[in-house]
C-alpha cells in the first residue's frame, strides 16, 4: 500500500522549491569533458583564502576525531576582540545562511508574516515559508530595497523584516539616512535582521555598519559570513550580532555543533589577517572596473553593484546565454527565478579570469 509522504510534509514545505545553487565545476566537466573550466557564479573570493585559516586548519586535523566546541568560545572572542561586542550577544552559524533559518524558526509561527523585498536573497521566502509562515514580498525600487515600502508593509501579524545591504544577487546598497529613517518606523516588537555577507568589500566612508546600530536598538539582528571576503565558503561559518535576548532565543533552537572544528579555527585565525582582507577588498575593485568597462563595450546595461559581482542585462531571455557560456567552459549565475529574466550575474574572478568571460560573453551574443 503507498503512501503520499509529500502530502503528508508541512504545508510550508510542500510549497518549496529546493534553493538552486551555482553549478559546480565537477558537474560541467562530467556533463561535457571540459577541463579548462572557471567558475564565477558563487560570489566565492578568487584569492581563496589567508594563510592563517589554511594553517589554523592543518593544526586542527591532529582533533578530527574530537567534536567541535558546542559554544565556539574562541572564535566568539575573536569576534567580541575585533568588534566589541559581548559573548552573550554572539550565535554562531553554519554559513550566514543558518542565521537566517534560526530567527525563522525561532520567531515565525505558522501564520505569522515577514517581510522582504522582491529581487532579495532566496533564502528569506525559503526560511519563513518552511515554517509555515506567510512571506510580503515588496516590489524593488531600482533593482533594490524599497525601505518606506517595507515599513508600510507590516503588518499585525509581521514578526521579522529581512534586509540586506548590500543585496545580492543585484548588490543594490541603502544609505545611513534610509535605514536610519527605516528603523524608526519599524514597530521594536518586529525584528529586522540586516544581512550584511559583503560587507567587507565596501570601505565607502559614509557606508552603513549595522554594527553601529545593535546598541541602540534591541530589535535588530546583524548577520555577517566568512565565505565571501574571508574565502572561507567550503567550512561553511557565519554569526550574527543581537542583543543579549534575541541571542539568547537563536542559541535555543541552534544545533548542538552547527560549525564544526575546521571552520570555527579557520575563522578565528582570518578574523588576524586584516591584509588579506583588504587585498580581497583591492581586487574586488579592479575587478569591477574592468567588467562595467567590458560590459559597457558591448552595449550591455548592468546594476551598479557593492558586492563581489555584478548582475547585467544580457538583452534576451539569459538562461539561452548561461547554456552558451558553459559551453565555452565558463560558469556565471542566471538570475531568471529572482524576477530578472533577462539577466545573469557574474562573480569578480581574477583579472585573466574576468578577461575570459568578457571574451566568451563577446562570442556568445554575437551568435
Amino acid at each position: 500500500m503507498s503512501c503520499d509522504f509529500i502530502a503528508l510534509a508541512n504545508q510550508g514545505v510542500q510549497k518549496l522549491s529546493p534553493y538552486q545553487t551555482g553549478k559546480p565545476i565537477d558537474e560541467l566537466k562530467r556533463e561535457l569533458g571540459l577541463d579548462d573550466i572557471i567558475k564565477l557564479a558563487s560570489n566565492e573570493n578568487p584569492l581563496g583564502c589567508s594563510p592563517l585559516a589554511i594553517a589554523a586548519i592543518q593544526a586542527e586535523l591532529k582533533q578530527v576525531s574530537l567534536y567541535p566546541d558546542g559554544n565556539g568560545f574562541n572564535l566568539k572572542q575573536a569576534i567580541q576582540q575585533k568588534f566589541g561586542f559581548e559573548l552573550n550577544c554572539i550565535t554562531l552559524g553554519n554559513g550566514s545562511n543558518d542565521i537566517l533559518e534560526l530567527v525563522a524558526r525561532a520567531y515565525i509561527a505558522q501564520g505569522e508574516s515577514a517581510v522582504y523585498s522582491q529581487h532579495a536573497f532566496a533564502v528569506y521566502p525559503l526560511a519563513v515559508q518552511a515554517v509555515g509562515g506567510i512571506g510580503i514580498e515588496v516590489p524593488a525600487k531600482n533593482f533594490g530595497h524599497d525601505l518606506e515600502a517595507m515599513a508600510a508593509a507590516i503588518q499585525s501579524n509581521t514578526k521579522v523584516v529581512f534586509i540586506a545591504n548590500p543585496n545580492n544577487p543585484t548588490g543594490t546598497w541603502f544609505e545611513r539616512h534610509e535605514f536610519e529613517q527605516f528603523m524608526a518606523q519599524v514597530p521594536t516588537h518586529v525584528l529586522v535582521v540586516l544581512d550584511e555577507a559583503y560587507v567587507e568589500y565596501v570601505t565607502d566612508a559614509g557606508f552603513i555598519n549595522g554594527f553601529d546600530y545593535v546598541k541602540q536598538y534591541a530589535n535588530l539582528i546583524v548577520s555577517r559570513t566568512f565565505s565571501k571576503a574571508y574565502g572561507l565558503a567550503s567550512l561553511r561559518v557565519g554569526y550574527a550580532i543581537a542583543s543579549a535576548d534575541v541571542t539568547n532565543i537563536l542559541n535555543r533552537v541552534r544545533q548542538p555543533f552547527n560549525v564544526n572544528s575546521f571552520a570555527l579555527a579557520a575563522a578565528t585565525a582570518a578574523l588576524q589577517d586584516e591584509s588579506f582582507v583588504k587585498q580581497s577588498h583591492e581586487l574586488n575593485s579592479a575587478g569591477m572596473a574592468q567588467l562595467e568597462q567590458g560590459l559597457g563595450a558591448l552595449g550591455l546595461g548592468f546594476i551598479p553593484s557593492k558586492g563581489n559581482f555584478i548582475a547585467f542585462d544580457t538583452g534576451r531571455p539569459c538562461v539561452p546565454v548561461f547554456q552558451a557560456l558553459l559551453q565555452q567552459g565558463v560558469i556565471v549565475r542566471p538570475i531568471a527565478n529572482y524576477g530578472l529574466p533577462n539577466y545573469l550575474r557574474v562573480s569578480i574572478g581574477l583579472e585573466s579570469e574576468n578577461a575570459r568571460f568578457l571574451a566568451a560573453l563577446k562570442q556568445v551574443l554575437a551568435v
